[in-house]
C-alpha cells in the first residue's frame, strides 16, 4: 500500500480549494467542498489497496484530472509535461503525426478536418469520419491526449487506422507519419482573380498572409479584381493570428471581442488603419469544418461589410482556450476554457456558428443526406457537453441548400470556388455588400 503517497497529494489539493473557497461567493458551502475531497481520497485509497492489480498512481490522476476538465465542456483538457511540450512545437508549424486535426466525443475520437498536404489529407480522411482503432487496437474510451499520443510517432513509421464513417463499414487506412510542415497559406491567381487558401492559424500565418497578398497582385499585373479567401476545412488556431489576418482586410474597428467570468477575460481586439487590399472585392469561403479563428475572420469580415461569405454555416466552436502552464510547466498545462468570442457586432459564434450570405453546397445534397447529417451531429452544438449560446442563437438546422451543383457537375471541379469567383466576376460582392450596407 501507499498511502503515505496519497496524503501529500490530498493535502495539497485541500490547501487549495481551501484558498479558492476563501475567495468565492459567501453563500457557498465550504463544507461541501472539503467533504468531496475527504470522498476522492477515500476512492483513491480504496483502489490503491483493493484493486484486482497495482495501478500506475500517475496515470490514475491524470485520468482523475481528465474526467473533472471533460465534464465542463469538449475543448477543456490537461496536458502533461511531455504533451505541453508537443503542443508547443504544433502552434510553431512543424510537428511530426498525420495532419488531422481532432476532437473527442462520447470517448470516440471525431475528426474535426484534415490538414492541407498531410498524410491524412491524401489518404482521404475526411471532416466527420471517427477513429476507432489504431494498428488494430482500439482507442475508444482514451483521452484525447492519450489518442494523440499514440497517433504520433516517427517520421516515415507507418500506422494503421481504422476509420468508421456513416453508411460504411468500418475500414483501414495505413498511412506514413511525416513532420508536419504546416504552410498555413498558399496563393495562386484564375485570371484577374485571387485564391488565397488558409489552412491553419499557427505563428506563421499573418506574416504568410501578407506574402500571399503580394504574390496575387504580382501576378495579375496589378489588375486584381478580387480575392477569394478560402477557410473551409480550417479548424482554427491562434487568436491573434485570426486578429491579424481580419486586420488585413479591415481599416480600423473592431475584430473581436471575448467575455469570460474574470475581468481580464473580457477584451476587445481592434483592426489597424489601413486596408491592404482597400477597393479589392473579398469571398470568403467557409464550410461545415471552418471552426474557431476561422470562424473569428469570416464573422469579423461579415459584420464589418467587407466580404461576402460563401458556402455552408460553419461549425460554432466559439469558446475560447486558455493554456495555463502547472509549476512553469514542469507539470503540464491546463488548457481551459475561459471565454466567449463575439463578433463586432455582438453575435455569439459558441454552437450558432457563422451563417453565410450565400448558400452554395460543395455537392448535391439528397433527402437521404440531409437526413444522414441529421443522425450524425456534425457541429460543435452537438458535442457532449459544449457551452450553450448565452445569446440564446441556434444553429440552423440541417436543410436543403439554396445552391448546389447542377446534375452533370464534373465532381473533380470545385463547385463553392467556382460560384465565388463567379460573384466575384459579375459585380455581385459589391452590389450584396451595398445592400447590406443601406
Amino acid at each position: 500500500m501507499r498511502l503515505a503517497w496519497v496524503a501529500a497529494p490530498i493535502a495539497g489539493m485541500a490547501a487549495l480549494v481551501g484558498a479558492l473557497a476563501w475567495s468565492a461567493p459567501e453563500d457557498r458551502d465550504r463544507g461541501d467542498i472539503y467533504r468531496q475531497l475527504e470522498l476522492f481520497a477515500d476512492v483513491l485509497s480504496r483502489v490503491e489497496q483493493d484493486y484486482v492489480t497495482e495501478i500506475n498512481d500517475e496515470e490514475a490522476m491524470e485520468a482523475a484530472i481528465q474526467g473533472m476538465l471533460a465534464s465542463l465542456d469538449p475543448h477543456s483538457s490537461y496536458m502533461n509535461a511531455t504533451e505541453y511540450r508537443e503542443m508547443q512545437t504544433q502552434t510553431r508549424g512543424e510537428y511530426g503525426g498525420l495532419g488531422i486535426e481532432v476532437t473527442s466525443e462520447d470517448g470516440v475520437v471525431r475528426v474535426v478536418s484534415p490538414i492541407d498536404g498531410t498524410p491524412a489529407a491524401r489518404a482521404g480522411i475526411q471532416a466527420g469520419d471517427y477513429l476507432t482503432a489504431i494498428d488494430g487496437e482500439s482507442i475508444v474510451g482514451l483521452t484525447l491526449n492519450e489518442a494523440v499520443r499514440r497517433m504520433r510517432g516517427e517520421s516515415g513509421s507507418s500506422i494503421t487506422v481504422t476509420v468508421a464513417r456513416e453508411d460504411t463499414d468500418p475500414f483501414d487506412v495505413t498511412l506514413t507519419r511525416e513532420i508536419i510542415n504546416v504552410r498555413a497559406v498558399v496563393a495562386r491567381v484564375e485570371g484577374d482573380i485571387g485564391i488565397i487558401r488558409i489552412s491553419t492559424f499557427n505563428e506563421r500565418t499573418g506574416s504568410m498572409l501578407q506574402d500571399a497578398i503580394r504574390q496575387v497582385r504580382r501576378d495579375t499585373g496589378g489588375r486584381l479584381r478580387g480575392v477569394v479567401v478560402d477557410l473551409r476545412n480550417n479548424p482554427g488556431g491562434l487568436l491573434d493570428q485570426a486578429i491579424e489576418v481580419s486586420d488585413a482586410f479591415l481599416d480600423g474597428g473592431e475584430v473581436v471581442s471575448t467575455r469570460g467570468r474574470q475581468p481580464e477575460d473580457v477584451q476587445r481586439y481592434n483592426a489597424r488603419r489601413g486596408d491592404d487590399l482597400a477597393g479589392v472585392p473579398v469571398v470568403v469561403l467557409i464550410n461545415g469544418a471552418s471552426a474557431s479563428a476561422a470562424e473569428i475572420v469570416a464573422g469579423a469580415l461579415q459584420d464589418r461589410n467587407r466580404a461576402l461569405i460563401v458556402g455552408v454555416d460553419s461549425f460554432g466552436k466559439g469558446s475560447v482556450q486558455t493554456v495555463i502552464p502547472l509549476q512553469g510547466g514542469r507539470d503540464g498545462a491546463l488548457r481551459l476554457t475561459t471565454a466567449r468570442y463575439y463578433t463586432p457586432a455582438g453575435r455569439s459564434i459558441q454552437g450558432a456558428g457563422i451563417t453565410p450570405d450565400m448558400e452554395v453546397a460543395a455537392r448535391r445534397i439528397s433527402a437521404e443526406d440531409i437526413a444522414r447529417l441529421q443522425r450524425l451531429g456534425i457541429s460543435e452544438a452537438d458535442l457532449p457537453n459544449a457551452l450553450d449560446n448565452d445569446s440564446g442563437a441556434e444553429r440552423r438546422a440541417v436543410h436543403m441548400p439554396e445552391d448546389q451543383p447542377p446534375e452533370n457537375w464534373d465532381t473533380e471541379e470545385d463547385y463553392q470556388l467556382s460560384r465565388a469567383m463567379d460573384f466575384l466576376r459579375q459585380g455581385t460582392v459589391a452590389e450584396r455588400l451595398r445592400q447590406r450596407a443601406g
